[in-house]
Parts: structure tokens; C-alpha cells; sequence
């Protein structure tokens, strides 16, 4: 499993922040047919994403195309077990992406719309906030 990481940053780490607001760009389907949409913010680790993609190559086996929207671009650091404070900032423990409510994850096409709504549902199941399945029928009939 390679994971996903920058391969090259302009700093090693960086503040916490807030997830403040809603998706400010990535919010609507560029590739696909079918999407999975972010209904709550948070922090979506590499692992959690290469869990979701995992699950959904393995239902799909080779039929449709997928892309994924996101990438884990921001560093979380960690100071080990039973330490002091002070002494600086913890080394980097992961990768994550900042996910806003809005912003479209995963995208799918070439496959039927039961076949993504289930793979998008295996997906969600290693996503840690709600999401929802969207296709490009149903937004145009708004």
C-alpha cells in the first residue's frame, strides 16, 4: 500500500487551524457520473482514503473509472507517549485532508448507477463524517 504524502513541502509543519465554512471550490462533479459529497467537515487521514478506495476498486473489480477528488496535503504531528511539554513541536504521525461540507471526494463513471451507489455506500463506511451519493441526472433536474 504506498501511501499518499506531498512528495515535497514548502514547510515540514504547519499550525492546526479550524475547519471553518463551507467547500470553497471541488463542490461540484468535473469528471464522473457519480460523486460522494461531504455533508460534515473534518480531517480525512491517507489511510482512511486509501481504505475508502480500496473498498470501492474491490466491489467494482475493473468496471468504471474512478477519480479521487482529494489529496492529504496537510501534516499532523504527534508527541510520543508520557512526554513532557515543551521541547518543541511532535514529529509528523500523518497525512490528512481538509474536508469542508460540500466537497466532492470520490467521482465514478462507466458503471451503473446501483453498482456506484453501493461502492460510494463501502466507501462511506470508511469515512469519518456523513456523506452523501449524488449523480450528475439528479442535479440537473433541479
Amino acid at each position: 500500500m504506498a501511501k499518499l504524502l506531498p512528495s515535497k513541502t514548502k514547510f515540514r509543519k504547519v499550525h492546526k487551524g479550524r475547519i471553518r465554512g463551507k467547500a470553497k471550490g471541488g463542490d461540484t462533479l468535473a469528471f464522473g457520473e457519480f460523486g460522494l459529497q461531504a455533508l460534515d467537515r473534518g480531517k480525512l487521514t491517507a489511510s482512511q482514503l486509501e481504505a475508502a478506495r480500496v473498498a470501492m476498486n474491490r466491489y467494482l473489480k475493473r468496471r468504471g473509472k474512478m477519480w479521487i477528488r482529494v489529496f492529504p496535503q496537510k501534516p499532523v504531528t504527534k508527541k510520543p507517549a508520557e512526554t513532557r511539554q515543551g521541547k518543541g513541536k511532535g514529529s509528523v504521525e500523518y497525512w490528512c485532508a481538509v474536508i469542508k461540507p460540500g466537497v466532492i471526494m470520490f467521482e465514478l463513471a462507466g458503471c451503473s448507477a446501483t453498482d456506484a451507489r453501493e461502492a460510494m455506500r463501502l466507501a462511506d463506511g470508511k469515512i469519518p463524517f456523513a456523506c452523501r451519493f449524488i449523480s450528475r441526472e439528479e442535479l440537473e433536474s433541479y
